[in-house]
């Protein structure tokens, strides 16, 4: 069996959501909604049948797709948001199963990416992914995977491959190093 070769497009995995995500939109808006009081009124017409043709249309636009080099997810109904984000960005995927996203047999992932501030990291999770789990583990797998290529490459300035193959040893030392500070730092806790 023979290695697919670098240049070749990586499988695409697109994520399924759970039907189960939009009785759990409908009821968290819902008791968002009357937990402010003033919102009593609205969370009656949104039981009434708004919140339950609102959740039904965000779960048809959403989508999640995992390719060789990105991750492309969708969602919103009024304001659409569309997020491409490389893969080799993805500093790590943080799996969220709260109480009632248990109950709901639901998670969340949240993406933490390199040069991400505070503000857009509300913007990265996405909640209902059937086997959240796996996916976070093919976007890892993904991950390093495309990092394993880039490293193979050299940089992409087009450096010779005996440049990448020098900087091996200085890398690994500093991965001891920060291995070493990482230990220190456990037992100061």
């Amino acid at each position: 069996m023979t290695e697919p070769h670098s240049d070749t497009p990586a499988e695409v995995v697109v994520a399924k959501f759970n039907p189960l995500y939009r009785p759990y939109l409908v009821v968290t808006i819902g008791l968002t909604m009357v937990i402010t009081v003033v919102g009593i009124p609205l969370a009656i017409i949104w039981f009434c049948g708004v919140g339950q043709w609102w959740a039904r249309h965000y779960f048809d636009k959403l989508s999640c797709r995992l390719d060789g080099k990105t991750l492309r997810f969708r969602k919103g109904i009024l304001f659409q948001v569309e997020k491409t984000i490389p893969l080799e960005n993805i500093q790590d995927v943080t799996f969220i199963e709260g109480p009632i996203l248990k109950k709901f047999n639901l998670a969340t992932l949240k993406f933490e990416t390199a040069g991400q501030s505070a503000g857009q990291a509300h913007d990265m999770r996405l909640t209902g992914i059937i086997e959240a789990h796996e996916y976070r583990n093919r976007i890892l797998e993904g991950r390093e995977a495309l990092r394993q290529q880039l490293v193979g490459r050299g940089p992409s300035h087009g450096a010779p491959a005996p440049l990448a193959d020098a900087s091996a040893p200085v890398l690994a030392k500093i991965s001891s190093q920060l291995d070493e500070i990482a230990a220190l730092l456990r037992e100061r806790r």
